[in-house]
């Protein structure tokens, strides 16, 4: 059991850090491109990679699990999850967008008892309301500079974190292979039906950043653009496999926090690819977040030693 949380921590840590190279492809092209274009590109590209996996690891037979209907809710639930946090970082510097992102961890902590049948302390729920706080500090209610694709980022963040609950309740007979390949599939459905109902209803600009990279008609991309875009499918279909993985090994509540190693990779691409420095507010408020969430993994790691030093401790 050990083992298997242990290559469960590595396998998330190594996701973050993969998952991390999209943001900055993804918004060196949202001031041109549709975000279903994007979506679609990624997809078509990964889809090879992911169905040769699928083979190597558990066959191709695998892909029609009689726990379909699960597989496709998950990956709609990531569909969106991944679109609206797309359209967050067109309009976000990347430090925001991700350290809003990062509540993902205390909301998989806090469903991880309800959803899962996890125990879950007060202590998480505590860690959970200074993460909120932490959200507040860095969206500064009232000082006339909110920007509602903030609420993108932390919609995000609520999505994501059911989809890896799920993983984890789904693990025990689906692998991560497949279950990166319905995410793919439904990527790339879900990218096709959304840019043709913006198409048949004639909507093609909007004024928000998000918004314009949301209904952007489709164009012919250059070729280093479409390199960009293909890009991510490589790096999707490691990074979907690594993140599924993690929490299809270890419990949820054992490996959520090391998504905050995502908090060294996305603000340091901000900077060297876009010249962003991220706010005081920013900095302070993913302090709060990330705080929360290491005390939380401490409480964890406290509760689950504990019948271990009783037992040892035990004159009989």
């Amino acid at each position: 059991m050990q083992n298997r949380i242990v290559l469960g921590m590595a396998s998330l840590c190594l996701g973050v850090l993969v998952f991390s190279l999209q943001d900055p492809l993804i918004k060196a092209v949202s001031g041109t491109y549709p975000v279903t274009e994007v979506m679609a590109i990624r997809s078509i590209v990964a889809l090879p990679i992911l169905l040769v996996l699928v083979h190597v690891d558990v066959g191709l037979s695998a892909i029609f699990s009689k726990r379909f209907r699960m597989l496709t809710m998950r990956a709609l639930i990531l569909f969106t999850s991944y679109t609206v946090y797309y359209l967050a970082i067109a309009a976000l510097p990347l430090a925001d967008a991700v350290a809003l992102y990062f509540m993902a961890p205390l909301f998989i902590m806090a469903l991880a008892g309800p959803y899962l049948g996890e125990r879950v302390a007060w202590q998480t729920l505590v860690t959970v309301m200074v993460g909120m706080l932490g959200v507040l500090v860095m969206l500064r209610p009232g000082a006339g500079l909110f920007d509602w694709a903030a609420l993108l980022s932390l919609a995000s963040a609520v999505l994501y974190g059911f989809s890896q609950l799920m993983a984890r309740k789904i693990g025990d007979t689906e692998s991560s292979t497949v279950m990166a390949f319905y995410q793919n599939g439904v990527y790339l459905l879900g990218a096709a039906l959304v840019a043709g109902l913006f198409w048949l209803a004639g909507i093609a600009h909007a004024t928000h950043p998000s918004l314009e990279f949301l209904v952007r008609p489709w164009i012919w991309p250059t070729p280093i653009d479409f390199l960009k875009m293909a890009t991510c499918g490589f790096v999707a279909s490691a990074g979907m496999i690594l993140l599924s993985q993690a929490y299809r090994l270890a419990p949820a509540n054992s490996v959520a926090t090391f998504e905050y190693t995502g908090i060294i990779w996305s603000p340091l691409w901000g900077f060297l690819f876009f010249a962003e420095v991220p706010r005081s507010t920013t900095v302070v408020g993913a302090a709060l977040i990330i705080g929360a969430g290491l005390f939380a993994l401490d409480a964890s790691r406290r509760r689950s030693s504990a019948p271990a030093i009783a037992a040892t401790c035990d004159p009989a």
